[in-house]
């Protein structure tokens, strides 16, 4: 018997229809899948859902709501329309915009939020990188997109569906697409990593 027919698929549904989004939830799951459920198929779905925030976040806080929002917004469509959606992955990339003394400094992350059937749920982040000054000024004191503003920077068209602000700023050393799929991971590590998590807590509610 074909052994791809007796395989097991899961579909994960992602709040974006944005190819390097797409591609960061299938690359973190071709790392961390069999840690999830072994020999599964994961296949990708792309929905277009509402973050609920500002088109470019300028706080860790409005990063956190707008990934969660996307993966909530998932699983009421899911409720709504039956789909056999198991997890619902909510991705959300801006500024992180914090004050060392009187020096302002821009960070740029990539955040992500995993939610199963049950409700359960957790965030990931993909790291940080420092945003040049004339771009945050652009982006944070005049309210210009983030995608628009890069473009600006650059000279070129299309960097956020390409290698994104963060391979400009890193000489593409990590992509949009990286840091995604490192926010990905991140998120999803109480779920393939369940014990570890669950013995903290334990260990937490025992004083």
């Amino acid at each position: 018997m074909n052994t791809a027919l007796q395989m097991k698929i899961i579909v994960v549904a992602v709040g974006s229809t944005r190819r390097p989004k797409l591609n960061a939830v299938s690359d973190a799951l071709a790392a961390i899948g069999d840690l999830l459920d072994a020999g599964t198929r994961y296949e990708i779905r792309g929905v277009s859902v509402a973050s609920g925030v500002r088109h470019t976040p300028l706080s860790r806080a409005d990063l956190m709501a707008g990934a969660r929002n996307r993966a909530e917004a998932l699983r009421e469509l899911a409720e709504k329309t039956q789909e056999p959606w198991e997890y619902f992955v909510g991705l959300e990339g801006g500024f992180d915009v914090v004050y060392e003394g009187e020096k302002r400094c821009v960070f740029l992350e990539s955040w992500a939020y995993v939610l199963d059937r049950s409700g359960r749920g957790a965030f990931g982040q993909s790291g940080a990188v420092m945003v040049p000054e004339p771009l945050s000024r652009t982006v944070v004191d005049e309210g210009v997109e983030l995608a628009a503003a890069v473009d600006g920077f650059t000279g070129e068209r299309g960097i956020r569906d390409a290698q994104g602000a963060w391979g400009v700023f890193t000489r593409d050393l990590v992509t949009r697409q990286d840091s995604f799929r490192a926010a990905v991971i991140h998120a999803f590590a109480p779920f393939y990593n369940a014990s570890i998590y669950q013995a903290a807590g334990a260990k937490t509610s025992r004083g």
